[in-house]
């Protein structure tokens, strides 16, 4: 039975995730730029790319650029952006890459880890994070901050994008954050279902996850805006890191 993560990034998730911009994406990657204190031309991994938005941004800082995720639909998106041909874009899942290493820096982005059940899957990832990265290879790892995901959840919430109508159900379970999507396009089209579902982590958990993978925190911020992490208030949990 196929997992909710390869049912979820399909065509459809391009509709609803539509209103996340390219702009951001370049806002965000100017400060990881400043996080990361890389020269140009070094060799960055963005791991689970998506439709590309940080990859293109970082190629275009003047990075060489490898993106790595597991949807097709996602990486046909990314590769039919102006500017794609900067960037190498491969299939896999996260767990098990097809790569040797070597890269100056790996960049996990917008919540792109927890989607497994058992934590050793999790920890497989960051070994792989560690692996792609050449000894003194920096790494951003972007996750949501549970506390405040915990205390400002929205239960419901329903939106139009043209002539779909955009139906969502978030609640806390189990130790995840659990989204349900109902996408229906137009008046009379049939309702199509999604599921997300990603584990909650907090920063001790996850500093001792790193720290199994062999990877060393450097610091934490709570947003892109390097302010420090809060854990009650602050949006994100970012962690800046090295592999010793």
């Amino acid at each position: 039975m196929a997992e909710w993560y390869e049912k979820s990034f399909g065509e459809d998730y391009l509709i609803v995730y539509r209103h996340r911009d390219f702009g951001g994406a370049r806002r965000e990657v100017e400060q990881m730029i400043n996080w990361l204190d890389l020269p140009a031309g070094s060799n960055v991994l963005d791991l689970c790319c998506g439709m590309g938005r940080h990859s293109l941004a970082l190629a275009e800082a003047g990075f060489n650029v490898t993106g790595v995720d597991l949807s097709e639909a996602l990486l046909r998106e990314a590769r039919s952006q102006e500017g794609a041909e900067q960037v190498t874009w491969i299939r896999s899942d996260m767990r098990e890459l097809p790569l040797e290493g070597g890269f100056d820096a790996v960049v996990n982005l917008f919540t792109s880890f927890g989607y497994f059940e058992e934590d050793g899957e999790q920890i497989k990832v960051l070994r792989e994070i560690y692996r792609m990265l050449k000894p003194g290879g920096r790494f951003i790892i972007d996750f949501l901050n549970p506390a405040y995901v915990i205390h400002h959840l929205v239960p419901h919430s329903t939106r139009e994008d043209g002539l779909n109508h955009i139906e969502e159900h978030r609640v806390i379970e189990d130790g995840y954050v659990k989204k349900d999507i109902i996408l229906t396009a137009g008046t009379d089209g049939e309702p199509r279902r999604y599921h997300e579902r990603v584990k909650l982590y907090s920063l001790e958990k996850f500093r001792e996850m790193l720290e199994q993978a062999g990877l060393r925190i450097q610091s934490v911020h709570g947003s892109y805006d390097e302010a420090d992490y809060d854990a009650e208030t602050s949006k994100r949990m970012i962690f800046r890191g090295v592999r010793p």
